[in-house]
């Protein structure tokens, strides 16, 4: 097998830079351990172990709104100052932990997210664009501390085989299961099923009895259990130092009044398409401050944007959400039965009525579902390849979660090759719409933070964004809008977010006349 070399360097947040310099499936088909540098800008945590009494401590550590007694109106700038102190309540003097932030008001279901900088000294500052009137309260959550993000760090690149997966291989009455990965360790005899066109290598141990060309099917296998040492296990506790809140050591809310004399539906709007934040709730709509947004609150008003249309979703489950539900709510949009497994797909629904086909299929593999048939495993960059494109083609895609316990390597790559099929695409076809969802933040605890921790899909979020920024594709901006609303975190987020996304997401495609 070919080596694939990569010379890479990439910023990422949390002043944290990627250098990478790696060999990511040598000859040998083993990982090579030592391929990925990772440097702070900053302050690191000291090499030499932390005992867990030194470690980020969210009951000892507070914040502070700078200037609370202050005047504010609608589009000023909140600043707080977050301090963080170790459990023995001396404190840090380092930075590295990673935090979320939002302020919000309970009654009027209005919602934002903050912009946190590190000042590697154990204070970090959170500043928030004020968009509403009223009272505002300031909410900072301890996701991980900067000990347990050390080990986040050492798990992914010392241990990407940590889930695991496996195929079946048939032939007549016989059958074989082995494991399978994007590399496998040992010497044991494997099945090439590197893709032809895209180069992306997946490998199986060969079956002892039987042909690799006998394989049938494709699931995930498990996780490796035993990571952790008991040090580091301290690390992760839910009720401890796992997306716990921090509070204020003075008020945590301020009265914010309405810009005199403004047109309160220009106000919130923005030139930058990377303004932060890029929205915010107000009575439980998303305003996204970068473009007009229309709420398709009538199942009528979606039948009538989606005439016409052939709507392809490509991507994990988080996307097969808006599959599901356009299904529901659009009564004459009904699903093929394509007798597909549950939740895995391929699925489609057609709306003869209003000439609507809406399809769903997984991207191939890293997947983690149960079982997907070995003949309906394809990646994006080649279903892309295969679509004529055009001003009635609507195209929704989202990969993210299925790659967090990889080397961001791995993640790059495939960026890469579907990056490569969207340019094709809208060069060939240029009314083609193409839509990124982005990821989203998760619930979180002991046993998922090792797997799909946020601080896992945050830095493959902003891989995302740079790999598909400069060219014509629109953004939905799901992180943004599962962290700043007021439900509890939730791999799949409930429906309201759904249908807020849903509205973003039909928005590009019948954008209103301004």
């Amino acid at each position: 097998m070919t080596s694939l070399l990569y010379h890479r360097q990439l910023k990422l947040p949390g002043s944290l830079t990627v250098v990478t310099s790696s060999r990511l499936c040598p000859k040998e088909n083993k990982w090579n351990r030592n391929r990925c540098l990772l440097q702070y800008n900053g302050q690191n945590p000291p090499n030499d172990k932390i005992a867990f009494l030194q470690s980020t401590d969210p009951v000892h550590s507070d914040f502070v709104i700078v200037k609370p007694r202050g005047f504010f109106k609608v589009g000023d700038q909140l600043e707080v100052l977050v301090r963080m102190k170790d459990f023995q309540g001396k404190p840090k003097q380092y930075g590295g932990d990673y935090l979320q932030a939002r302020i919000h008001s309970p009654l009027l279901k209005a919602g934002a997210t903050g912009r946190i900088v590190d000042c590697h000294n154990g204070l970090y500052k959170v500043f928030f664009t004020l968009l509403w009137p009223g009272e505002v309260k300031v909410s900072v959550t301890l996701v991980h501390p900067s000990e347990a993000i050390q080990v986040l760090l050492r798990l992914r690149e010392e241990r990407p085989d940590r889930v695991y997966f496996k195929s079946s291989f048939k032939s007549g009455r016989y059958s074989e299961t082995t494991e399978c990965n994007v590399c496998l360790p040992g010497d044991l005899p494997v099945c090439n099923f590197t893709d032809l066109y895209t180069g992306e290598p997946w490998f199986c141990y060969k079956p002892r009895k039987l042909p690799c060309a006998s394989r049938i099917s494709h699931a995930k296998g498990g996780y490796q259990k035993g990571l952790l040492t008991h040090e580091e296990s301290l690390f992760f506790q839910s009720d401890v130092n796992i997306k716990r809140p921090i509070l204020s050591s003075g008020p945590d809310s301020v009265i914010v009044k309405p810009r005199p004399f403004t047109d309160s539906s220009t106000m919130d709007r923005a030139e930058d398409p990377t303004v932060s934040p890029s929205g915010y709730y107000y009575e439980d709509h998303w305003r996204p401050r970068t473009h007009w947004i229309h709420h398709f609150n009538k199942s009528d008003d979606i039948s009538k944007c989606l005439q016409g249309k052939v709507i392809h979703l490509f991507g994990d489950s988080t996307i097969r959400q808006w599959f599901e539900y356009l299904t529901s709510v659009v009564p004459d949009l009904v699903e093929f039965n394509l007798g597909s497994p549950k939740n895995v797909g391929p699925f489609m629904s057609v709306d003869l009525k209003h000439n609507i086909l809406l399809k769903f299929r997984c991207h191939g593999p890293p997947i983690r579902f149960t079982t997907v048939f070995s003949s309906e495993l394809r990646y994006i960059a080649n279903e892309l390849n295969g679509i004529v494109g055009g001003r009635n083609t609507v195209i929704a895609i989202t990969i993210w979660s299925h790659f967090s316990t990889f080397p961001v390597e791995v993640y790059i790559r495939r960026l890469r090759n579907i990056r490569r099929s969207v340019v094709q695409l809208l060069d060939r076809s240029p009314k083609t719409l193409i839509i990124i969802r982005t990821a989203n933040v998760q619930e979180l605890g002991p046993e998922v933070s090792l797997f799909n921790s946020d601080w896992y899909s945050l830095q493959l979020d902003s891989v995302m964004r740079k790999m598909f920024s400069g060219i014509a594709v629109h953004f939905v901006d799901a992180w943004e809008m599962s962290l700043a609303h007021y439900l509890p975190h939730n791999l799949h987020p409930k429906e309201v977010i759904v249908r807020n996304q849903i509205d973003a997401f039909l928005s590009y495609v019948c954008p209103l006349q301004t």
